[in-house]
Parts: structure tokens; sequence; C-alpha cells
């Protein structure tokens, strides 16, 4: 059976990947960036933003694929329960970074499976992190290791690659934290495919 991943994050199809599970990449252009501001104008919480931009991503998908299963994924970072975006710049990197230096914070990861145009099943995992305590230079020496598109596209730290070194400690599912809590969606498809 091959699924449909509408996320074009390469880390996601990696990790599917990984698992054995045979996918098609079909993207699905949310505007983010849109719904994000409905919500958040709804008083919407992180929780609740991540796991409706990831059932957006695989409704979208799945109204053009019939039959197929479709998973959509969006991960989140609440910092006192405010959502922190992606940067738009890498000035704008440095400021996130320098909100969540010393403070503890949390990462949502949100996946949604979804079949003929409706969500069949979804799953909502939360990491805790800290990160350490670090002077404005070492975040800067930070930003210069990472590549401008990969700081826009998948945010203020990468926890697979340089991002891990910022982190006093990090409770949760390395996955998850990753981008997709697979142990879950594994399960699931075990389940349904019986």
């Amino acid at each position: 059976m091959r699924i449909i991943l509408a996320s074009k994050s390469n880390v996601r199809k990696k990790i599917l990947e990984k698992n054995n599970i045979n996918i098609d990449v079909i993207v699905s252009n949310v505007d983010e960036d849109e719904a994000k501001k409905s919500l958040l104008a709804a008083g919407a919480s992180p929780l609740i933003i991540s796991k409706n931009l990831a059932e957006l991503k695989s409704i979208k998908v799945s109204r053009k694929n019939p039959d197929r299963l479709v998973i959509g994924a969006d991960s989140v970072i609440s910092l006192n329960d405010q959502l922190i975006n992606k940067p738009r710049s890498r000035e704008e990197a440095l400021k996130i970074l320098k909100k969540l230096n010393n403070s503890k914070h949390y990462l949502i990861s949100s996946v949604c499976i979804s079949k003929n145009g409706s969500m069949i099943w979804n799953h909502s995992d939360q990491s805790e992190l800290k990160m350490k305590n670090l002077k404005d230079e070492e975040l800067l020496e930070y930003l210069e290791k990472i590549k401008t598109e990969t700081l826009l596209a998948y945010g203020v730290y990468q926890v697979e690659a340089e991002g891990l070194d910022l982190f006093e400690y990090i409770k949760g599912d390395r996955n998850s934290i990753m981008g997709l809590p697979i142990k879950q969606i594994m399960n699931y498809i075990r389940e349904h495919n019986k």
C-alpha cells in the first residue's frame, strides 16, 4: 500500500521510508500563515493550531486522491502557551533564539490521516525542551552554521543536526521532535491493514 505524504519535508519523508512505508509526496500548498492568522484571531492554542494545520494539509490532498491514505503533519513551538512562528529572516531567527534562550518550551507535532476528503485519524505529541543559557555570540555562531533556506523552511533549530547543542535537555520522542510521531502512525497503519 502506498501512502501519500502531504508535505515537502525531507525529514518526514526519510522517517517514513526508514520505517518501510511506501510513499508518494504531494505537497498540499496550504497557506499556513493565513490559517495561523485566522486561528490565532479565534484564540486557538498552539496545540489546536498544529492539529488544524495537519488536518488542512491532509484533507486538501485527500480530496483529489480518492481511496488513498494521506498523511498531513505540522509542528509548532509553544513558549508560555504562545505560538512561535518560523523565522522570515536571519534577524528574526536570532530574536526567536533569544526568546527561547534559557527557557523551557514545547514542540508540538501533530499528524492527521485522511481518506476521501475526511479525517480518519489524528494524533498530537508534545515534547519538552530546555535551551541552554547561551551568549549572543554563541547564538550568532550557531546561526552561521545553518543555511538560510533550512532556517526559513524548518525553523530555528534542527535537533537532528547542529541544533542539538543548543539544549540543556530534551524530553520526548526523537522522531516526533523531528516532525513525525512515527510509532503512533505505524500502530494505526498496522491496525488499518488487518
